[in-house]
């Protein structure tokens, strides 16, 4: 029995849940579908998603005020009938026909996490190369690669989870922002001792944001990250960039990296607008400006 839940917000989802729910129905297994959008304002969309609700054992829901990233997941959670939990975001898509049988075939009584990883169609736009190229170098990760790092290569995109261990963790809701909530949800069950259990039954992402608009999440992301670690909800082994921020902290070389930020962020930007972004730039990018994120003299 499962549980299939998809938060939304100003994105059709109705191919997505006629997909799962034709492979559910074909399997002969018990499910649902429930879909929450967070106060959409696309009313275009939301009469697309209201046809959710002519499907078998699929329901959609609109929300009245938005309430976040984290809420309405918990909240989907707190709704759902069944013990396994399959959270899917909405601009995922299964690249199997057999997507629901594979995840349905890895649940047992001594795993309580599965993930089946993540792909990236084709995809020549010069204006999303740089999501493009990182979706696909680095959380495109092949089975073999993952096992090696199960918390760190965890994406909470699409993912398993037994509804009495998700209860244990939740997202945490007193985290706002944007970014690396996977990296926190990841800590969690790595703290509470919960393996990840990886199986190559990966989602296709669909929904690619523009250059600029990745440039400035990632930067939105990289000020929640500082937080999060300030907060303590996440260490320095849960993500390598802080990791390497930290020692350069620790030696005293942030300074180096602010004038450098300073120096060649012009020619930076140049290179992850262009059609073959270097993720080595990227990653000075991201250092440096994480670098002026801390005083001085801090």
């Amino acid at each position: 029995m499962i549980s299939i839940l998809i938060p939304t917000y100003n994105y059709s989802v109705f191919k997505l849940v006629e997909n799962l729910q034709q492979q559910c129905a074909k399997l002969a297994i018990v499910y649902e579908i429930l879909v929450i959008d967070d106060a959409s304002t696309n009313n275009k969309i939301s009469a697309e998603n209201e046809e959710i609700n002519t499907l078998p054992n699929c329901n959609f829901l609109v929300l009245k005020n938005n309430i976040g990233r984290s809420k309405i997941r918990n909240l989907l959670a707190e709704k759902a009938k069944y013990g396994w939990l399959l959270f899917l975001d909405a601009d995922t898509f299964p690249s199997s026909s057999e997507f629901i049988k594979n995840y349905i075939a890895s649940f047992s009584e001594d795993r309580s996490v599965v993930f089946g990883g993540i792909k990236y169609p084709n995809n020549n736009l010069k204006s999303e190369s740089l999501r493009h190229t990182y979706g696909v170098e680095r959380e495109s990760l092949p089975l073999q690669e993952r096992l090696e790092n199960p918390y760190r290569s965890f994406i909470t995109m699409a993912f398993a989870i037994k509804k009495e261990v998700f209860n244990l963790i939740q997202f945490n809701e007193k985290l706002a922002g944007y970014g690396y909530e996977d990296s926190v949800f990841a800590f969690e069950l790595n703290k509470n001792n919960i393996s990840i259990f990886h199986i190559d039954n990966p989602v296709l992402h669909l929904n690619l944001e523009s250059n600029l608009d990745f440039l400035k999440k990632s930067e939105l992301a990289l000020q929640n990250l500082l937080n999060f670690y300030q907060k303590g909800v996440i260490d320095a082994e849960s993500v390598k960039i802080l990791k390497v921020y930290l020692k350069l902290k620790n030696a005293n070389l942030l300074w180096s990296m602010r004038l450098f930020f300073k120096a060649f962020k012009t020619a930076m930007l140049k290179n992850l607008n262009s059609t073959k972004p270097s993720l080595f730039l990227f990653d000075l990018y991201r250092l440096g400006y994480l670098s002026r994120l801390t005083p001085p003299n801090a």
